[in-house]
């Protein structure tokens, strides 16, 4: 089976964690750049990609690589590339995304322009046809400029990986669910010790959570553009992928992950999102404001999206909400918090500094990750003969990749 070399974007600041998780797919990683990571992979591994990471937002199959300072060496080096390997006579070709980074070449209408110009001219030769219906299947491209340096791929995704298809419902300021699964997995928790979300908005951190501890993939729920790519792809591969996705999952599992929410009609919506995802049973979603967040139970974990004043009404309320989730935090002095913000005067208002602190880019906007550490929970008295590894195998490991006692798949800390 062919190999080619694969490229999976991300969000900036969270390399490594998509890092790890496509090692822990096996695949052989090539290159770490900001905002993306390359790795080898064949047909399958473009399947197992799309169906299984969780921080990736798309998953590109590279064509080609070239330098070009002048619109003459665009062509050329456009023209270079086999595209009828990839693309068939009857394919729908089109550039779907040009972008350009310190870099002679930067009006992106031109580029567009120039490299359909430069694919038609080559498809023409290579298939020895000046006619193309393109009513067959979708290659949509995509071009990245970095200093003059020309990476040209083709999305096999589609639509955006964070459109896991639950969530049609969406509360103000959503976080996407690559971002959230991306933090969650910048946490120590595995699923066996209790998570809150008090900001829980449309549910996407609890949601995400619960996908991750049912070992849920994210992906097994949708479809994908290169699903029509019968020349690169057979169509049972995909059908396989998602058999094993589904054999893997497993609803059973004693989670205690709650979200709460001042707003009722945004709990009943994450309420609905959760059903949608298939982990609605997993999830206690609570109408419920942050004064009033308490638990009994010791070394949890509370993890969130709290408001940071994009609107500008809102940010005379910021300094009490922030003294609020302090005062929380006083409450449930065992536990961890985890929390993004672009509020700058986070910590200062809530009474502590964060023992880790890391920039996260939310979009366009730059915001942090404040990480306030609890103690660690007592460790649990070995067992003896324990030492059984009859469980379900690792999400996208494949069965030969199963053994009892590694994380579920996805959960490790980041390199």
């Amino acid at each position: 089976m062919k190999t080619y070399e694969l490229i999976a974007p991300c969000h900036f600041g969270l390399e490594a964690v998509l890092k790890r998780e496509i090692y822990d797919l096996g695949y052989e990683i090539t290159k770490v750049e900001d905002g993306k990571v390359s790795f080898l992979g064949d047909a399958e591994a473009i399947c197992r990609a799309n169906i299984f990471l969780r921080t990736a937002e798309r998953v590109l199959l590279k064509a080609g690589q070239f330098h070009a300072e002048t619109f003459e060496e665009l062509f050329q080096g456009i023209r270079s590339i086999p595209w009828e390997e990839f693309i068939p006579a009857d394919g729908r070709f089109w550039v779907a995304k040009a972008s350009s980074v310190k870099s002679r070449l930067f009006s992106a209408k031109d580029i567009q322009s120039i490299t359909k110009k430069a694919m038609v001219e080559r498809m023409r030769q290579a298939c020895h046809t000046s006619c193309f219906p393109e009513d067959g299947a979708d290659y949509p491209l995509r071009l990245f400029l970095m200093k003059d340096e020309v990476t040209a791929a083709i999305d096999t995704t589609g639509e955006s990986l964070h459109k896991r298809g639950y969530r049609p419902h969406v509360g103000k300021a959503p976080i996407s669910e690559t971002l959230a699964a991306a933090l969650l997995m910048l946490t120590p928790w595995k699923g066996d010790r209790i998570l809150v979300d008090p900001f829980c908005g449309s549910g996407t951190f609890p949601i995400e959570a619960a996908m991750m501890a049912a070992n849920v993939a994210p992906g097994m729920n949708r479809s994908f553009t290169a699903e029509s790519w019968t020349n690169l792809i057979e169509p049972k591969m995909w059908q396989e992928m998602v058999e094993e996705a589904q054999e893997m999952a497993d609803l059973s599992i004693a989670a205690d992950i709650q979200g709460y929410d001042i707003d009722g009609q945004v709990v009943r919506a994450a309420r609905e999102n959760a059903r949608r995802a298939g982990v609605g049973q997993l999830i206690h979603f609570q109408q419920r404001p942050l004064s009033e967040l308490r638990h009994p139970k010791k070394y949890g974990f509370l993890v969130g999206n709290p408001p940071y004043g994009e609107r500008l009404e809102d940010r005379e309320t910021l300094p009490g909400l922030y003294r609020e989730i302090g005062e929380a935090l006083g409450r449930l002095d065992s536990w961890s918090a985890y929390l993004i913000t672009a509020y700058e005067d986070a910590q200062k208002y809530i009474g502590r500094k964060a023992d880790k602190n890391r920039k996260i880019y939310n979009g366009m906007i730059k915001a942090y990750f404040y990480q306030f550490l609890g103690p660690k929970p007592p460790r649990p008295k070995t067992q003896p003969n324990a030492g059984s590894d009859g469980g379900k195998p690792l999400a996208g490991q494949g069965k030969a990749g199963a053994e009892g006692g590694k994380p579920i798949m996805g959960q490790g800390k980041a390199d």
